[in-house]
């Protein structure tokens, strides 16, 4: 007999974040988050994405003990500006036992019904910047820490409850010798002459802070195009230079300027916390903040996280410059490893930037999707 309880108290919310601890134990691949950064991520009151959305948290037991747990999110920004009546749920992980996932995608879809919503779409989080995708491929390979890892077994649970793929993502990884700068050196120069273009470049992060909410805002046009994008709102950009900035080594934020200091392209690149993140067991004190500062700094592998490339200067070469300062950084750093964090499979326009570096996908994931009676 399969019980579901939503997470309501404090008690409840840290069960519901401490499962994978348990389910995951025994891998060497899987990655912890920090715990407290992930209640904070729940918390109503703290993460300004509540503004427009709502959140329930569900948990599964059988003979008393946690074996499923389930966010169901409405998304409500979603709903208005793509007009699609999407149930979003997220934070999906269950043993092997398809009465536990049945269960708990039964309490996704009766939210969904209530609200009204066409169909339901998961593994996804609040937002774009979140998490997204279930494992299909490439389970031999440590996770990141902006990616889900999960057991091979999942998808078949998703087939089971007869959901279809909605959308693939790949990921792809290179070594860092594939990097030729001939392919970019001499180009860079003529287009920050050609558009008068400069680049910007960072060694503290109190200097990229005046510049983070333009970058937000580049975000939005830049992505805006893809399907199921949501935009950051004025609000959440504070939240989430909070959350994701004070991670990334300053020296790994790239902008490119015009002529009047407008920003017309940004990328950010995060150090691979993956290692640093298993050695702190998804705390920060007495001795996780140390391991992440470690890698922080240290690290020989690297995610490309963003690029965004203002619309009026796309397919003109800009990610020239871009790629010119990283291979400049990169060097210094002695950097081993590149890898990238999902992307559509349809978005070509992505895939054509990098495919002078001769990349390997190395993990496919999808999204999956049920119409709501």
């Amino acid at each position: 007999m399969i019980e579901i309880r939503e997470a309501l108290t404090k008690k409840d919310l840290k069960a519901f974040v401490k499962f994978p601890f348990s389910l995951y134990k025994d891998s060497q691949y899987w990655v912890p988050p920090i715990i407290n950064q992930e209640l904070t991520t729940f918390n109503k009151k703290k993460n300004p994405i509540f503004n427009d959305a709502n959140a329930n948290f569900f948990l599964a037991y059988s003979n008393g003990e946690i074996v499923g747990r389930v966010a169901a999110i409405v998304n409500w920004i979603e709903i208005k500006q793509q007009k699609q009546k999407k149930m979003r749920f997220g934070w999906f992980d269950f043993v092997d036992d398809f009465k536990v996932s049945e269960a708990l995608l039964d309490k996704v879809m009766e939210i969904g019904q209530d609200h009204g919503l066409e169909y339901a779409e998961g593994p996804v989080g609040f937002s774009n910047l979140d998490k997204v995708g279930v494992m299909i491929e490439g389970f031999d390979h440590i996770g990141r820490m902006i990616t889900w890892y999960n057991h091979p077994y999942y998808s078949k649970h998703y087939e089971n409850y007869g959901m279809t793929v909605e959308k693939t993502y790949l990921e792809n990884k290179f070594p860092f010798s594939n990097v030729k700068p001939e392919f970019f050196k001499r180009v860079q120069e003529l287009i920050k002459k050609r558009y008068q273009l400069k680049e910007l470049n960072f060694t503290r992060t109190k200097d990229v802070m005046p510049y983070a909410d333009k970058m937000f805002d580049l975000f939005n046009e830049s992505y805006s195009s893809l399907s199921s994008f949501v935009a950051i709102t004025d609000i959440q950009k504070d939240y989430f230079k909070k959350k994701y900035i004070s991670f990334i080594n300053p020296e790994y934020i790239k902008f490119v300027l015009d002529k009047d200091d407008n920003l017309v392209a940004f990328a950010i690149v995060m150090p691979s916390f993956g290692r640093a993140l298993q050695k702190a067991k998804g705390k920060l004190f007495p001795f996780g903040f140390k391991h992440l500062l470690h890698a922080k700094k240290h690290s020989k592998n690297v995610t490309f996280y963003l690029i965004g490339v203002h619309p009026d200067y796309q397919n003109k070469g800009v990610t020239a410059i871009i790629f010119n300062e990283y291979y400049e950084t990169f060097t210094k750093k002695g950097i081993k490893t590149c890898y990238r964090t999902p992307e559509l499979i349809d978005n070509h326009a992505i895939h054509k930037i990098w495919k002078d570096f001769d990349p390997e996908i190395y993990i496919t994931r999808n999204t999956y999707r049920k119409d709501l009676e």
